[in-house]
């Protein structure tokens, strides 16, 4: 039985399900981004904030599934803390961005054909072909290992709720939507990328049951923090971080009614930047198609020698 990625748990009977849980737990390091590799490099740094925006705003643009989403920027965010940048080029972003989210469709099974050519075509000067859009592919499945059945925080929301023994399906419902939207929403803070998916969600989960079921607050948070696969002094840190960023409204809702106006602001002003620099290094448009075409090596990246996390 193929394995759902966001729930993973429900493909699977009672008796297999003890054993699924272990095996998530047991590797979701193997799908994490390695803080450290970013703190280092400015350039890294610089490549994420525009790959983020670009990512968003093909989000909004077409509407894209918010997991897919997700997906693709876990693959971008593992790709450039495992790969040393060799060359600063503004494409780089552009070409990751499209290699990433045409892995995440396919893992998805969503067809984004339409969208990828139209997000291309959007972007001034920068066009790639087929071929150099799945020659980048190749290179992010390498530095991957081919891992792209990313163990997520959604992998493990629905284990954590059966710990609180819900009996209102409805309330489990909202917290689990309330929960994956705080998820969703807080993808782009570099600080949570030093906490496991498994943190993420619990914390998130205790956010949501702050706000819809505070009486509850009390005894989720000892039920979680009981849990023999749960740090205790990670959750409480991480529940801190989660608490502060929605406290301060920077989050939205997975279907983007909510906009995070400081988030954002932060990502024109870098988006602008970076636009301006772009623009310095190179001649026009026709120039940077006919270079970007048949883009054939990674000669562009190495594989980074940080320690993994």
């Amino acid at each position: 039985m193929e394995l759902d990625l966001q729930n993973p748990l429900t493909c699977y009977n009672e008796d297999l399900q003890y054993d699924v849980v272990t095996s998530l737990f047991s590797n979701e390091s193997d799908h994490m981004p390695c803080l450290l590799s970013f703190e280092s490099s400015d350039l890294r740094l610089s490549i994420r904030r525009r790959a983020l925006s670009l990512i968003s705003h093909a989000k909004l643009s077409y509407d894209l599934d918010p997991f897919l989403v997700y997906l693709s920027v876990n693959y971008v965010d593992r790709f450039l803390s495992k790969q040393e940048i060799l060359e600063k080029r503004p494409w780089i972003a552009h070409i990751l961005v499209l290699a990433g989210l045409s892995l995440a469709a396919k893992m998805t099974n969503s067809d984004l054909s339409i969208s990828l050519s139209h997000l291309q075509q959007r972007e001034e000067g920068f066009e790639f072909d087929t071929q150099s859009v799945h020659r980048m592919e190749t290179i992010l499945l390498a530095a991957l290992q081919w891992r792209m059945r990313s163990i997520t925080p959604f992998s493990f929301l629905q284990y954590f709720l059966s710990l609180f023994k819900i009996e209102d399906s409805s309330l489990a419902q909202c917290l689990k939507h309330r929960a994956s939207d705080i998820i969703f929403s807080v993808q782009h803070e570099l600080k949570l990328l030093e906490y496991k998916p498994s943190i993420i969600a619990a914390s998130a989960l205790l956010c949501s049951i702050q706000d819809l079921a505070p009486l509850t607050f009390s005894s989720s948070k000892a039920a979680i923090s009981s849990c023999d696969y749960v740090n205790k002094d990670t959750l409480l840190e991480c529940l801190g971080v989660l608490q502060e960023i929605t406290r301060e409204g920077y989050y939205a809702t997975a279907s983007g009614t909510v906009t995070p106006v400081s988030v954002l602001d932060r990502q024109r002003t870098s988006s602008r930047s970076e636009e301006g620099d772009s623009s310095s290094g190179f001649p026009d448009g026709d120039i940077k198609r006919r270079r970007l075409n048949g883009f054939r090596d990674n000669r562009t990246f190495r594989t980074s020698q940080t320690q993994p996390c």
